[in-house]
């Protein structure tokens, strides 16, 4: 039994997506080097299949690294890792993958591109939309949380049943030291300042964090707003420093750890997601949660966080309001942080993932709504 994994993240800007692939692919290969895995799978030959821009992804002792083609983006996908790929099942972690390959599980993580096509340029709605619906008629799809299963059926009819959940987490930030220094360079008050992490996309709603953080009218409670900028495909811009609002641009692990540490609440006011892994982020560092009422991020988060509707900016900063009248985080809310974290690991996905491919391949047909 051979078994390749799509490696074209390795050649990508890490987000969220590209973080759950490479933490996946290095749990996986925890399980297999400890024996840790059905029988057939530790017997089995493993390779990931990179294009020839891709970045290593160190101490894999398992799973080997194979470099190949010429091409780059979905032109690689489609010809250079489709022809390598052939004969084995193969594994794609990133949202893509070749359309023609027929053992094959993709994970896509939500339905976006369907359910808010007004966060997209019409080019990248069109081509991830077509791309979405070939993989559903040819592959397995799976996914990273139940709301996302249910999204992900409707819109390209599928049974929800075939669609495995194989969830994030937020464990990759145990191996990170914080960098305190972070907080004097933007001369921050330990426990007086709120945080927004994320991309400036129109998903992630920072202009809402902004106002609430007006009116909250706090100089000495600064938004502290972290993230860079990706106009090219969602055709927003970067947002300008305001009163009472810190941007400090995109930041390093170390720094973003030392900021959750610190942080009077971690802010979250998301439109729209499949999963929503900074506020489990956030919970590591016991850093308490205001976070979007969407349903994904009530899924992930349950009683661990405060909510707010995210598009009305009074509710978020009554909230923001609300944090700094309560002060650091009681024993009761970090004790509900601390059951959020205890359900999501990156060891018990991989175990999940592992388990599915373990299974004979089901025919696209039987994926069907009936």
């Amino acid at each position: 039994m051979k078994l390749s994994i799509n490696g074209r993240f390795l050649s990508q800007s890490l987000t969220g997506v590209q973080r759950y692939a490479a933490e996946i692919v290095k749990a996986m290969d925890r399980l297999l080097a400890s024996g840790e895995a059905p029988r057939q799978l530790l017997d089995a030959e493993w390779q990931i299949l990179a294009p020839p821009n891709a970045q290593t992804l160190p101490g894999l002792r398992r799973i080997a690294i194979k470099q190949i083609g010429s091409l780059q983006g979905h032109a690689w996908d489609q010809i250079d890792l489709a022809r390598a790929a052939a004969g084995t099942r193969l594994v794609s972690l990133a949202n893509s993958g070749p359309v023609l390959h027929r053992d094959h599980l993709v994970v896509i993580h939500d339905a976006q591109v369907f359910r808010r096509p007004d966060f997209f340029s019409w080019r990248y709605l069109a081509l991830h939309r077509t791309l979405g619906h070939l993989l559903a008629r040819a592959a397995t799809i799976a996914t990273v949380s139940a709301f996302s299963r249910n999204e992900l059926a409707e819109v390209l009819s599928l049974d929800p049943a075939s669609i495995p959940v194989i969830a994030n987490s937020a464990e990759h930030f145990a191996t990170v030291a914080p960098d305190f220094s972070i907080i004097d360079k933007l001369r921050l008050a330990p426990h007086q300042f709120f945080l927004f992490v994320g991309s400036m996309t129109k998903n992630k709603n920072v202009d809402t964090a902004i106002r609430a953080a007006e009116q909250l009218g706090r100089a000495d409670f600064p938004l502290v707003v972290v993230g860079g900028d990706n106009s090219k495909v969602f055709g927003g811009a970067a947002t300008e420093s305001r009163s009472g609002v810190v941007i400090a641009g995109r930041l390093k692990d170390e720094e973003i750890a030392a900021l959750f540490s610190r942080a009077a609440a971690f802010v979250f006011p998301s439109l729209y997601e499949g999963f929503g892994v900074p506020p489990l982020e956030a919970m590591f560092f016991a850093c308490p949660v205001i976070a979007s009422s969407a349903d994904a991020v009530r899924e992930t988060c349950n009683d661990a966080a405060v909510y707010f509707d995210p598009l009305n900016a009074d509710q978020l900063s009554a909230r923001m309001r609300e944090r700094i009248e309560l002060g650091r985080i009681s024993p009761m809310e970090q004790e509900k942080q601390r059951q959020r974290l205890m359900t999501y690991s990156w060891a018990k996905s991989a175990a999940a993932m592992l388990e599915f491919l373990a299974k004979p391949a089901s025919r696209s047909t039987d994926r069907a709504k009936q």
